[in-house]
């Protein structure tokens, strides 16, 4: 029903992933014939509910301010009652302009220059600019490797909160970027941790939509998260491949934290959505979720095969099992060579274009990340090139 396996001309949009100006001046001299598995965007067209609902917007061809009407909060709560499970209230949704810049907002509105952020590394870059650039700092906290999968270190969790005195705790559930789905405990003791040291406990649920491997428990679930002390923020964009409209929300049970950050967002003007945005999650939710649970078997089919080539052809590289969403870590620390030297060296040599794991605050300066979100054919592709230069 779903053709995952075509290939979409996607240069002619100028989309960053695709873009050879853009992406040579991220990787140096890249030939013209690449293949990017690098940004974390799909390239597989978005439901057909989605589209046709674009095409009849562009067709009546009016762009005027809109709000967020009535059918955007009953989208979202009916989306996060069937697909995981939790009851949320209408008032507790608000709409933003993506998740990166709700990020830079939220520090507004809970830290003062010289506070501090918590944050587990390596993790999301965006996550620190948001930090930094309210002249906040950054308190990374280093995840551990076992049995090659990431494990949260609650001990040293508790002495950094208990020396540093964190306001607010960035926590990415699943993983960005490696995948791990958290469980319904280990939320649970970061929201304990939380509470018992005064942090503001912020979760980043984008990738929550795209599991392969395992359950997802969304921090919303009854006996996980304390609610009086949690802000969850989420979108479509990544399930639906929707990132280039900048839309996303915010679910917040407080009231008083809901209104602190509203009163921020009202400051930056933050008041009415994009007109294509606030559709995109209607009909995204309302009709799209037999594509995306077609999307995801395809999508663990990539996994597999992607697992199967780095043990067949890179001996040296270590892949974690991607639990969740559409990207690889992969451990290259036994090659002798850093992942920014590997990165510029496949994107010029050949063509492959990957993420340098350096970028993702700290801890990942010996990790690849693999955008494996694209048709098998471009994938396989891609590793038979990189398979020629080992």
């Amino acid at each position: 029903m779903y053709n995952f396996d075509e290939i979409i001309e996607r240069k002619s949009d100028r989309c960053r992933k695709w873009d050879h100006q853009y992406v040579c001046s991220r990787f140096g001299d890249v030939p013209q014939d690449f293949i990017p598995l690098w940004i974390a965007d799909m390239d597989f067209k978005s439901p057909p509910a989605v589209i046709e609902r674009f095409s009849q917007i562009a067709q009546h061809g009016t762009f005027g301010y809109t709000w967020c009407f009535d059918e955007f909060y009953e989208a979202v709560v009916r989306f996060q009652a069937q697909r995981h499970q939790v009851q949320i209230d209408a008032e507790w949704i608000t709409l933003s302009y993506g998740t990166v810049s709700t990020l830079h907002y939220l520090v507004q509105a809970f830290c003062q220059p010289g506070d501090c952020v918590m944050m587990n590394t390596p993790v999301y870059d965006p996550f620190a600019h948001a930090v930094t650039r309210q002249n906040v700092t950054v308190l990374t906290n280093p995840l551990v490797v076992r049995d090659n999968r990431y494990h949260l270190d609650f001990d040293n969790i508790e002495k950094q909160m208990r020396e540093h005195q964190p306001k607010v705790w960035l926590f990415c559930s699943p993983h960005n970027p490696s995948g791990r789905i958290w469980t319904g405990a280990e939320i649970k003791q970061a929201s304990d941790l939380c509470q018992q040291y005064g942090v503001l406990l912020v979760i980043d649920e984008v990738h929550a939509e795209h599991v392969l491997y395992g359950t997802f428990t969304s921090c919303l679930q009854p006996g996980c998260a304390a609610p009086e002390n949690l802000i969850l923020l989420t979108s479509p964009n990544k399930a639906f491949n929707l990132g280039g409209l900048k839309t996303s929300y915010s679910i917040i049970p407080d009231p008083v934290l809901r209104a602190q950050f509203r009163r921020q967002l009202e400051k930056n003007s933050i008041t009415s959505p994009n007109l294509f945005g606030v559709w995109g999650i209607i009909d995204a939710y309302n009709k799209g979720t037999a594509w995306l649970d077609a999307l995801n078997i395809y999508l663990k089919g990539n996994a597999d095969y992607l697992t199967q080539a780095v043990s067949d052809y890179f001996p040296d590289w270590r892949m974690m099992q991607p639990e969740s969403s559409y990207l690889a870590w992969i451990d290259i620390s036994t090659t002798g060579r850093t992942a920014t030297e590997l990165t510029h060296y496949y994107a010029q040599k050949t063509g492959v274009v990957v993420e340098d794991g350096s970028h993702y605050v700290a801890d990942g300066e010996n990790y690849l990340r693999i955008n494996f979100g694209t048709p098998r054919r471009l994938l396989t592709d891609a590793f038979e090139r990189l398979r020629r230069t080992t």
